[in-house]
Parts: structure tokens; sequence; C-alpha cells
């Protein structure tokens, strides 16, 4: 990505004190097990490491180190029983999810041959789970529990785990990159609009404002001719060019996003929302038509742009691209009655890595909606399971994720130079569009291949959002 970050999770394991001098063995046994556990926790987050805690020092250390790192998620390793107050310490200032890990060393005791000792270290599905519920539910902390086995591998915690890891990682993302709005929003999308100060409270994400101005001058000083026509290699590597392209002929579009590219690094950028409603000429003109590939190279490299000054479908858009890798703008374009389809898409900037095959670029005279013309992309997304992610507010400014997961299939799509793509709903396309309409999306989702819905949950409860799912 542009501008990197890496969520961090505070880790640690509760054991009972009293046990330990009751059964030493116990202290060397549970050590391994939590340095075990620690190693399937993926590299892509920073752990914060609180340690094995037993008494309630332990834990206010812990929490201490929590508060410190500002955790964007806590992972609770349960070895055996132990009292909700040695955990609640190393929690009770933090407001993020608290994931309690309940998994037990052996699939099945020996009931024959299993004493105390063995029996507390290695085959205690641990009984403490509701006890920590009750007491997370008391202080207002938001949870969840899995439960599986560590002999012979459990799926089921790996992927839960890894879910929440990359559901931390869209909490980190939003808190230390900005989003930028260049402009401001389409005239009269009224449900694109937003209040910066509320999306900062709620949400974390700042907002940086840039005139066009400014931008149209963004390429003014480079002159790295090395880097202007390696990053016109990398254009034509990911285009199709109508009618073929060249270094020369995608020079000046190189030029400014290498310049972006400068842009984004310098101003921590992991977002951006833009619209031009103005004369597009001259250096206005310039930059205008070649804007959406532009872009489109931006969000290849993990910064979501969007189009229409849509600050919210730009948080979507990142979030997609977060948790699966892909994140491109949609809207609803059309149903094909005779075949039970959604028509989805849009025009403009889009990512390349949702697409199967390599995207076109073609030239038009006039940009639908709005002023000029200039370069289209289209791209061609994978048939098969894809999840769309709207966020939306309520009349108090509460955010809220609109999700659905659909399957896309082959056959017959527009070629305007629009993005766009056959997407069946298990409930049908009539149904799929009076439900999720009835949610109260705005018109613009993100869309990302594969099925997602249960790390969206993760992202939500990290964020403290409600979910609307419309179909699975």
């Amino acid at each position: 990505m542009l501008v990197n970050t890496k969520a961090r999770v505070g880790v640690f394991s509760i054991c009972h004190g009293p046990y330990l001098p009751q059964f030493p063995q116990l202290v060397p046994e549970f050590e391994s097990q939590f340095e075990a556990f620690k190693k399937t926790i993926p590299d892509t987050v920073e752990i914060i490491d609180g340690g094995m805690i037993y008494n309630k020092e332990l834990a206010e250390e812990a929490g201490e180190k929590f508060r410190k790192a500002d955790v964007d998620l806590v992972i609770m390793q349960l070895l055996t029983y132990a009292t909700s107050y040695n955990m609640l310490p190393a929690v009770r200032d933090l407001d993020v999810p608290v994931v309690l890990v309940n998994v037990q060393k052996l699939k099945a005791l020996d009931y024959d041959h299993t004493d105390i000792p063995t029996w507390l270290g290695e085959g205690y599905a641990c009984g403490a789970v509701g006890e920590m519920v009750a007491d997370l539910e008391r202080h207002g902390k938001r949870h969840a529990v899995i439960t599986g086995v560590v002999e012979g591998g459990d799926p089921h915690v790996q992927k839960e785990i890894d879910e929440w890891c990359r559901a931390a990682q869209v909490r980190r993302r939003f808190r230390d990159t900005n989003i930028a709005q260049i402009g401001r929003p389409y005239p009269g999308m009224m449900d694109l609009y937003i209040d910066e100060s509320n999306l900062y409270r709620r949400m974390f994400v700042y907002t940086k404002q840039f005139d066009w101005e400014k931008m149209w001058a963004i390429a003014d000083d480079v002159t790295d001719e090395d880097a202007i026509r390696a990053k016109a290699q990398d254009i034509l590597d990911t285009f199709d060019i109508e009618g073929g392209g060249s270094i020369e002929e995608v020079w000046e579009m190189a030029k400014y996003v290498v310049a972006f590219e400068k842009w984004v690094k310098d101003e921590k950028i992991g977002m951006v929302a833009s619209h031009y409603d103005g004369f597009a000429q001259g250096k206005a003109g310039v930059l205008d038509s070649m804007l959406i590939p532009a872009f489109s190279m931006l969000i290849k490299q993990g910064t979501a742009c969007a189009v229409e000054g849509d600050m919210k479908v730009a948080m979507a858009m990142s979030i997609m691209k977060t948790i699966s890798g892909t994140g491109q703008l949609s809207e609803m374009y059309s149903i094909d009655f005779n075949d039970d389809i959604a028509i989805i898409g849009h025009s403009g900037s889009g990512d390349a890595d949702i697409s199967e095959k390599k995207p076109t670029m073609k030239i038009v005279k006039v940009f639908h909606g709005k002023v000029g013309g200039g370069y289209l992309t289209q791209f061609y997304p994978y048939l098969g399971p894809v999840t769309y992610l709207a966020i939306t507010q309520d009349g108090d400014g509460h955010f809220k994720f609109v999700v659905a997961e659909g399957v896309n299939e082959d056959g017959p799509i527009l070629s305007i130079g629009d993005t766009n793509m056959r997407t069946r709903f298990s409930c049908g396309a009539a149904k799929f569009v009076d439900l999720w309409s009835e949610a109260g999306p705005t018109h613009h989702f993100a869309a990302g291949t594969g099925r997602h819905i249960d790390t969206i949950l993760k992202v939500a409860k990290i964020l403290n959002v409600p979910v609307d799912i419309i179909t699975r």
C-alpha cells in the first residue's frame, strides 16, 4: 500500500493464581501454551504482549500497556479457569472488543489416567467463559467467543482469529490515515453529504480539504524522467488502451500519477473523494481528462478513490480493500428481469485487483453526468461470490453498514466504458432491490470479490456500528 498501517492487537492469557503453587507443573505448561498461541496471530498485525495474567496487579500492568499502545483489538486466551477480576483491569479503559479464545489443548482426556493438573492444564474448555462475558456485559464491553481445540489443528479458530485481525486493521487504517476531499460532493446528491466533525468523532477519520487549483499544479515539479517512464510502463502493464498505447502517449498521465503518489504519502491519505464541476479547460481539462485512470492506479495500491465526492463510499471501498484485497465503487445499474439478475457497476476509477482480465482504457468525448471528456476505464470483476458494503447514516448522524452477498455470473454486460457485473441474489433481483433500498443506503456502495460478511460484522463490532444484512 502507498500508506502502510499495521493494526495493534493486545494479546494476553489468563489463569487462576491459586492453582500455580498447588500444581507447579502448570507454570511451564501454561507458558508453553501461551507462546504457541501467540504464533497463531498473523504477522500482519503488531502484537502488544500483555503476558500471562494470574492476579489483579498483572492485569493492571497489561491494561496500561494496551492503553499506551492504543490497541485496536484485544485477544485473550483462557488457559484454564480464572476469575473475571484478573481480566477486567486489562480491558476496563479500552473501547475495543475483547475476543475470548477458549481453546482446549487436547481433543479429549484419557478419563482413566487423568489427574487434576492434567485436567486443568490440558483438558479444560474453560468454564469461566460465561463469567467473563457476564462481567464484560456489565462493564459495557463488546466481546466475542471462539471455542476450539489445539490438538490436530482447528481451522475454524484460525479463520476467526485471522478475520478479527483483518477487521482490526480497518480501525488502525481509519485512525492513522486521512480522507482527502477534493472539491465538493456532486450537487444535489444529498445522501452523500457528511458532517466531517461527526465523521471524526464516530469513525476516527480526519478530513483534509484540497482545492482543485492546488491539484491542477500537482505535477508541475515532477521532473524525474526515470520515475515517469517507470510509471508509464506500469500504466501500460495495468491497462489495455483502446487503439494501442505507448510510453510517450501516457507520459503526461504518468507524471500526474507520480505526483499523486507523492501527495498520498506526504499527506498520509488512505481515502479520496473528489468531484469537479467547473469548465474543464486548460490545466483543469488536462487533469480532469486523465483523473479516472490516475486514481485507478492509486486504488490498486490501497488508496480508495471515490467519484462524486462521496466520502462514505470511499470508506466502504477502503474497508473492502483492507479485508478482501479488492474494493470497487458500484451502484445499481439495471435489472435483467429475463435472467433475474441485477446489473451493478459504475463509471470512473476502479480496482485492477477485482478484474479477472486486463482492464481497458479508452477516450470518450463526453463523460456522462459531468463536464468534459477523456479517459474511461472498464474493469471485469471475477465471476463467483461477491460482497457489497454500503455505509449510511441516520438522522442523528449515527453510521450504519448495509451488506449483502451474491454471485457474479457470466453473461452480456454493457460496453459503454463502465465497469458492470451480473449479480444473482438468493432472494431474486427485484426483491433484493426492495430490501436493499429499504435499508436506506446511499446510492453508492463498494464491491469485493468473495464472501466477507463475517469479517464485516467484526469490523462493525470494532467500530461499534450496527449492520443490516440483506442477503447471504
